[in-house]
């Protein structure tokens, strides 16, 4: 009777330790679901109270680039970006702010910063609270305002489809025509980014590579990269242009990383505002 007895003893406090942990996964994932409301709310209340859209601007640049490889330097000083963006109102709040991020029909649409570590912003929003969800931010080695002939972003890859989880949608070619720009908007300069290509990598890869300038070492780095790519974009290389990477996590192996490649290809206006 007395083995029964501590059994049945050792049974309820198995039962109360899984009961506990059941409860306390479940504290854990409302909290992180709450987290990720709280950040949504805080972006798209940033989008709406510091972006709006141009009234002719909007879907233009898509439909340049599909146009071909020409779309590149046709959109060259041929047209301005389809949102305007109120950098004095964004740096009013966080200096850090650098740019501003924007695709069409997904969910990219966000401020971009640039830290002074590549720590800070992986858990903190663009206005300095806490965060899951942390920020587009501009990779610390880089130097400010794009200058460098490969500038690296990365964004986190949010369960909820946030911030740079849509990145891998890159690999379906058909995805990829369907949103072959994106638009990167500072106070000096706003950019198109004709997407070059996309592919699957390792955190610890050369794809991370920092060009300061033009040359033949770059050239080959562009070449390998777009021998790697998922789609096909039938965009020709410039060596004298400057590039972005975008990047965040994928979980096909240990320390994978989606990226996606761009050319920036200077437009007519600064935040949105023509020249």
């Amino acid at each position: 009777m007395k083995g029964k007895s501590v059994g049945k003893w050792i049974r309820r406090v198995v039962m109360l330790i899984l009961l506990g942990i059941f409860l306390f996964s479940g504290i854990s994932i409302l909290r992180i679901l709450h987290q990720y409301k709280v950040s949504d709310r805080l972006y798209e209340g940033i989008a709406n109270q510091y972006t709006s859209q141009t009234s002719d601007g909007a879907g233009k640049g898509q439909q340049d680039a599909a146009d071909g490889a020409a779309g590149a330097e046709a959109g060259a000083g041929a047209e301005t970006a389809p949102i305007v963006v109120d950098f004095e109102g964004l740096r009013g709040v966080n200096g850090d702010v650098t740019g501003w991020i924007y695709c069409e029909d997904t969910p990219i649409n966000y401020p971009v910063v640039h830290g002074a570590d590549n720590d800070y912003y992986l858990t903190h929003n663009y206005d300095g609270t806490a965060s899951a969800s942390g920020s587009i931010f501009v990779e610390a080695e880089n130097r400010p305002d794009f200058v460098d002939s490969n500038t690296i972003i990365y964004g986190h890859h949010m369960k909820n489809g946030s911030m740079f989880a849509s990145l891998d949608q890159w690999a379906d070619q058909a995805y990829y025509e369907e949103h072959p720009v994106m638009w990167l908007l500072t106070p000096e300069q706003d950019y198109k980014i004709i997407l070059t290509g996309g592919y699957t990598t390792s955190a610890t890869s050369d794809t991370y590579t920092i060009f300061q300038g033009p040359g033949e070492e770059l050239n080959t780095y562009l070449d390998k990269c777009m021998a790697q790519s998922d789609f096909s974009a039938g965009v020709e290389l410039d060596g004298e242009a400057r590039y972005v990477l975008l990047s965040t996590c994928a979980y096909v192996f240990d320390n994978a990383r989606y990226v996606l490649h761009g050319i920036l290809v200077p437009v007519d206006s600064a935040g949105g505002i023509p020249f």
